[in-house]
């Protein structure tokens, strides 16, 4: 008598072969794939000269003029601006009287032009100054501090301060302020006051001016 295998169901046999392929092949990915160690990053390339990175939130060493303590800016709260008709009144009663020539008027005599006392080109022959050497041009002179001093007032403890104006504005420093960001006071007199211009190194003395 034969034992019968289970064979008679071809689909069932089907279905065991395919499952017990599945299983080998996942068995040997996991043996012989699976453990391969992972690839080592390359490290970047750096720079043969690195350069520091600039450090957030600080500011560049100051390498402009010289500080020093700011003077301080008074409010024009104080100032009177009430219209004076006299004053204005003399201003317009006066009356412009030219001793030149009117060049509006056709009778007019011609103005009289001076001759010229050297050639326009120094260096050619027969003209004054045909053997100067070269001409030098002359170094510019600093602008004037257009600072007024009009008061100052002394403390308890001896120290004197002035009182400037410059356009609308008004400032009272002492001796080693800044004002403006630009002009620095020295000594400080009742008739008059040193300042220093720092954007040209130039030096002034600043006489009293009564308002």
């Amino acid at each position: 008598m034969a034992i019968p295998l289970g064979l008679e169901n071809k689909r069932q046999v089907y279905i065991l072969i395919a499952l017990a392929v599945v299983i080998v092949c996942a068995g040997g990915y996991e043996i012989f794939g699976g453990s391969k160690p992972a690839p080592r990053p390359v490290p970047a390339a750096r720079p043969a000269n690195p350069q520091p990175a600039p450090e957030i939130g600080r500011a560049p060493a100051a390498t402009s003029l010289p500080r020093g303590p700011e003077a301080i800016k008074l409010s024009n709260a104080g100032i009177d601006p009430t219209l004076h008709l006299d004053k204005l009144a003399l201003s317009e009663e006066v009356e412009y009287r030219g001793t030149g020539r009117n060049i509006f008027s056709a009778e007019s005599a011609p103005a009289k032009i001076e001759a010229p006392v050297a050639g326009a080109r120094p260096g050619q022959p027969g003209q004054p100054g045909a053997n100067a050497g070269p001409v030098v041009p002359e170094k510019p002179k600093p602008p004037a501090i257009d600072l007024k001093y009009f008061g100052y007032t002394q403390t308890k403890n001896k120290s004197i301060q002035a009182f400037f104006s410059r356009g609308d504005d008004i400032f009272i420093a002492r001796s080693g302020d800044i004002i403006d960001h630009r002009y620095k006071v020295g000594a400080i007199m009742p008739g008059n006051v040193q300042v220093t211009d720092l954007s040209y190194n130039n030096m002034q003395v600043l006489n009293f001016q009564a308002n």
